[in-house]
Order: structure tokens, then sequence, then C-alpha cells
């Protein structure tokens, strides 16, 4: 994205009107977050459940008159520059496309959508788009994963093996079956899509590899196999590295990691539940060196910054583009039993250059 007058106009004393949709328990965080945001302000909310919005709105101190229970209402109904959106995934097609229809930028969670077709069209209207589009992809702003994309994405060094794993606590969901997540419609796949999107993400971004295939075993828990539980797949890069990546929704304890060598050593990054992220280097003798730690920018305000600069945001929609590519065709090998597919063959309207990072 190259700056825009959108983003130009922005960029003085006034601080960026936000207005905020989807109060789920991770979306009334980001609302604090834009809150305490420098040269932001939240001017409206918005979520299906009149009850939420009204917690919020007091938690928050915002007035009667700016919350709402429909997304379209809240964009008539407030002088905006900008929407963040953390609701289920299966919204986020519409409500980013109304959103830059009006000339907003937009920050949405993760994943960027539920079906290729509509990331790829999500990824031509983010590049066609003068506004800031940011994907809600933390590990971005994270200095320990800067570490790692400086010495590999950025920098002149060859990944060689990675390993990527995260775990998670999604017991319940799979017993009730009665959380939005496990609704086909809105939350469009499993733990994988929800969670290990973060993993995915975090070694396609860090490593600037190009994905050309997948392997995948996928444990699904419905018949229809919609929603997976455990999921171990191999990931293919042009350049001739390999990452193999686990993703589990059904254990204790939330623990990640993502482990990337080259000729001269590695970059250990480690996470125990929701916490900050830390990086250790490994050098070519073996000899770990004390670790990077985590810290940084928070989302919120990463994504004021780049409005009000009009530079590129940490996490773009074509971030969010290519791990939706690369989970999804894991969902497709695993359906498959465990086939290797290759995402030219599965994809064929996308072009391969639209998988390479950038």
């Amino acid at each position: 994205m190259t700056p825009s007058a959108h983003a130009t106009a922005m960029d003085n004393e006034s601080p960026i009107r936000v207005g905020f949709v989807g109060l789920g328990s991770y979306g009334r965080l980001l609302a604090r977050d834009v809150r305490g945001a420098a040269d932001a302000e939240l001017v409206g909310i918005a979520d299906v459940d009149p009850e939420t919005v009204a917690e919020v709105g007091q938690a928050l101190d915002v007035s009667p008159e700016s919350q709402y229970t429909d997304f379209a209402e809240l964009l008539d109904g407030e002088a905006l520059d900008a929407v963040v959106v953390a609701t289920p995934n299966g919204l986020h097609h519409d409500q980013i496309t109304t959103a830059l229809d009006r000339g907003l930028a937009v920050y949405c969670e993760k994943p960027l959508a539920t079906t290729a077709a509509d990331a790829h069209d999500l990824l031509r209207r983010g590049d066609a788009a003068t506004e800031t589009v940011m994907i809600g992809y933390q590990r971005h702003t994270n200095p320990a994963y800067d570490l790692a994309r400086d010495r590999w994405a950025l920098g002149d060094r060859e990944p060689t093996f990675v390993t990527g794993e995260i775990t998670h606590d999604w017991r319940s969901y799979y017993e009730t079956m009665e959380n939005w997540r496990m609704d086909p419609e809105l939350s469009g796949g499993g733990h994988l899509l929800n969670v290990g999107t973060h993993v995915i993400d975090a070694i396609l971004w860090t490593t600037g590899l190009t994905p050309t295939a997948v392997t995948a075993h996928v444990d699904f828990h419905d018949d229809e196999e919609v929603f997976d539980k455990q999921t171990a797949m191999i990931v293919e890069f042009e350049e001739g590295a390999i990452a193999t990546i686990s993703d589990t929704g059904v254990v204790a304890r939330t623990r990640e990691h993502v482990h990337i060598w080259d000729g001269e050593g590695a970059v250990y990054l480690e996470g125990r539940e929701w916490g900050q992220r830390t990086g250790r280097v490994i050098d070519s003798k073996g000899t770990e060196h004390d670790p990077h730690h985590g810290g940084g920018q928070s989302t919120m305000a990463a994504f004021v910054e780049a409005i009000k600069t009009g530079e590129e945001p940490p996490a773009t929609v074509h971030d969010g583009f290519r791990a939706t590519i690369v989970t999804l065709a894991a969902y497709e090998s695993g359906r498959r039993g465990g086939e290797r597919v290759e995402l030219s063959e599965l994809y064929p309207e996308i072009d391969r250059k639209l998988l390479a990072p950038r």
C-alpha cells in the first residue's frame, strides 16, 4: 500500500475516530487498547448482543447514543476514520468490504476469511485500497519475531528447517458445540483456522518463504469434516525448505514455538499462554544466547500509526491471504486422507506470485 490521501489527511493533531464491531472476550481487550492508544478515539461500538454493548459501553465510557447492535447503523450513525472488526470469521469479508467501500481504514482480526475465494477478493480489494488494512497477527509487533524476520525475510540467509507448534484448550467447545466457533457459517473451520493460523503466519512472515505444497493429517471432530481438533502438517517451499507444523485444541495448556534453522544456527521463538513471546539465538557452534524478550507496540497503536503515516501496517492483507490459503490447503489435504496437495493445482485461479512474500 502506498501512502494515501486519506492517510495523509489524518497526519495531523486530530485523533483517529474508530468504530468497533464485535465485543467478545478478545474484542473487549482490543477496544480497551483503542481507548488507550495515543491519537485514537473510540467513538462507537457495535455487537449483536445488546447487553454486551451496554456493558462494554459503560466500561469504556461510550455514550448510549453511540452504542449499536447493527454494523451498518454504526457506520451510518458515526463520523469515522477507521473500524476494528473483531467479529466471527464468517463475517469478515462482508464487513471489511463494506468499510472499504465507505473509505474507512480497517483492522480485522485473523483469519482474513474462511474461503479461498473470499481471501482472494479481499487481497484484490486491499491492494486497490488507499486506506490502511491491517490483520490481527500480534506477532508482527513483537521484537522477538522481528529478530527472526530481520535474519531471513529481510536478510540474506536461507532457512533450511522449520518447526512450529501451538497447543490450546478448546475441549469445552467440542463437548457442547454451542459456541459460535462451532457454527460452520460463522467459524469456517476449527482450531487450525482460528488459532493455529498464528503459527502458520509467523513462519511465512519471518522466513520470507513461498509455500508450494501441503500435506496434512487432520483429526476432525464432526462427520462433515469442518471442525478440526488436531492437525499435523508439512509445508513445502519453493526455496527448498520444509516446515512441520502441529496444532491441537484438546490439551490443557497453551504453549507455542517456532524454531527456524539455517546453515549458521537458529532462532527459537517461544511462548506460554497468551503472554509475550521471547526469542533465543543459537549460533553455528550450538551455543544458545540470551533471549530477546517480547513487548513492543500494541496492534492498535501500530494500526493508528499506519493510518497517520500512510506507511504499510505490520500485518498486511497479503499476510492474511497467504496464511489463509495454506490453512485451507491443509484442510483439503486432511479431507483427502493426508494426500499431498499442490497449491497451484488446488487454487489454479490464484497467481503463484501472490503466495510469494512482498
